[in-house]
């Protein structure tokens, strides 16, 4: 698309932008979609280490593929949910305003549930329905025949005895492939630019080796010849975890440590006709394991995800292990922080079974347990792993607590750079997480946003959010 790639503004030999995106992931191409289609700033840049968009975290196989709601993700506060709703919900919006040849592969509407076995977790849910059914009209709350008939292999060969029950919702989108979103993102960013002779720079296979603060502009190195150095009025790193790295190299966020959580996955044949949650464990800070229907790959159920904490910055990347120890810090505060975790026999017990979850021969076999909670029927024989998917979750740890920071952080000095760290559900959330980051930078450099048009593509149409679910203005400028 003509003016949309490389007519950036120049300064003598040097590209130069209202805004600068790094990371081309599914939160950065949020941000550069966002800002081509809704304000009126005439340069933004994206620049991206890899050759093709979403190679990362938002990668298909390195994620679980859920627009989180909150309705069957029993770790979510009633407030948590009703903001994951929003956010899940604008994704919904957006793509279903596509073109039909433009949004075929990104969403899928599945059912979804949320199984309680035995008395405790069953009453948990039934709890748990009065409190969100305000907030979720279409939950349903599913006893044994309910369930069968949504997912008879729940049922099947479990002990007739043994209770279950779980909250369901049987027509929505639920999963998405956040890569072709991204993708969608780029492309839908690119147009709306070209339409308002804007500039829409994507640099991909640029790495960014450092950023400068000269006066009111940022300097961002490349190790991409063909880039070099480029200016910037405004900054937003969104790079996982290498995004703390970067903040700490100049200065910012020297408060908070990173802990990379990596997560594997099981496949079995085709057992469940839609996502199925199983209950959290209150005591620890990571996802309950769930089954799933596998959009890149058709005929299987994926089951997970394990955790355990790996010393890289990026799954299978072993060249971000010196980046690691640049971010995680060996402080006491850091340590303190872990071993008040470690002090919690089920956190104990949870790190040492995910450990041996990625332990060949053992792995199957210990997982089996996990997934037959969901499909008692299940054999060994049906399990294998999925070796490639999973990838990493940047935890935050912030050291003057001593405590892992739950959900997004967000390092903004209010100098003109914002950096983002997003962990689960940060693909849920990138539209929202990018709103935030619009408006602090139309506050910055005071660049106007056509909010009716934001409110016409995101907030209505096959999910309507214009009335309950909108934060006021302020808070979207609070970080």
């Amino acid at each position: 698309m003509k003016g949309c790639r490389v007519n950036s503004e120049w300064n003598g030999d040097m590209k130069k932008f209202d805004v600068l995106i790094i990371g081309g992931g599914v939160s950065g191409t949020s941000l550069l979609y966002q800002l081509c289609r809704f304000t009126d700033l005439k340069s933004i840049g994206l620049m991206e280490q890899y050759d093709a968009i979403a190679s990362v975290n938002s990668q298909s196989f390195n994620n679980s593929q859920t627009i989180h709601k909150g309705d069957i993700e029993t770790n979510y506060t009633y407030e948590k949910a009703k903001a994951t709703k929003r956010t899940g919900n604008m994704i919904v919006n957006y793509v279903t305003k596509l073109a039909e040849e433009d949004r075929n592969g990104i969403v899928a509407k599945y059912p979804k549930m949320v199984l309680g076995v035995g008395k405790e977790e069953c009453d948990g849910l039934r709890k748990r329905f009065e409190e969100f059914k305000p907030l979720f009209p279409n939950l349903k709350a599913l006893d044994r025949e309910g369930i069968r008939a949504i997912e008879p292999k729940i049922v099947e060969g479990r002990p007739e005895d043994e209770e279950i029950f779980a909250l369901g919702a049987l027509d929505e989108y639920v999963a998405c492939n956040y890569r072709a979103l991204s993708e969608s993102f780029v492309k839908e960013a690119k147009k709306a630019a070209d339409n308002r002779d804007a500039n829409c720079d994507i640099m991909m296979s640029t790495k960014v080796t450092d950023i400068k603060k000269v006066g009111d502009i940022f300097q961002v190195h490349t190790a991409n010849p063909k880039v070099g150095v480029v200016e910037a009025k405004y900054v937003v790193v969104s790079a996982c975890g290498h995004s703390l790295l970067f903040a700490h190299k100049m200065g910012y966020g020297l408060d908070l440590a990173c802990l990379p959580m990596g997560g594997s996955y099981y496949f079995t044949p085709e057992v469940l006709n839609g996502k199925v949650y199983t209950v959290q464990n209150p005591n620890l800070p990571f996802a309950a394991v769930h089954g799933d229907p596998d959009i890149a790959v058709p005929g299987k159920t994926r089951f997970g995800p394990t955790a355990i904490a790996l010393p890289v910055l990026e799954r299978r990347n072993l060249k971000t292990f010196a980046d690691f120890w640049k971010v995680f810090s060996l402080a006491p505060s850091t340590m303190s922080a872990l071993w008040k975790l470690m002090k919690v026999k089920d956190i104990r017990n949870y790190t040492l079974t995910n450990f041996l979850y990625e332990i060949p021969y053992l792995r199957e076999r210990l997982f089996l347990k996990e997934m037959k909670k969901i499909i008692p029927a299940l054999e060994l024989s049906d399990v294998k792993f999925a070796r490639g998917f999973g990838g990493i979750r940047p935890q935050v740890i912030d050291k003057n607590q001593r405590k892992l920071i739950m959900g997004e952080a967000k390092i903004n000095p209010g100098t003109g750079i914002v950096f983002n760290m997003t962990p689960s559900p940060g693909g849920t959330s990138c539209l929202g997480n990018a709103e935030k980051d619009m408006y602090l930078i139309a506050n910055f450099l005071k660049c106007n946003i056509d909010k009716a048009a934001f409110d016409e593509v995101l907030l209505s149409g096959e999910v309507d959010l214009l009335e309950i679910d909108r934060p006021d203005e302020g808070s979207l400028v609070e970080v």
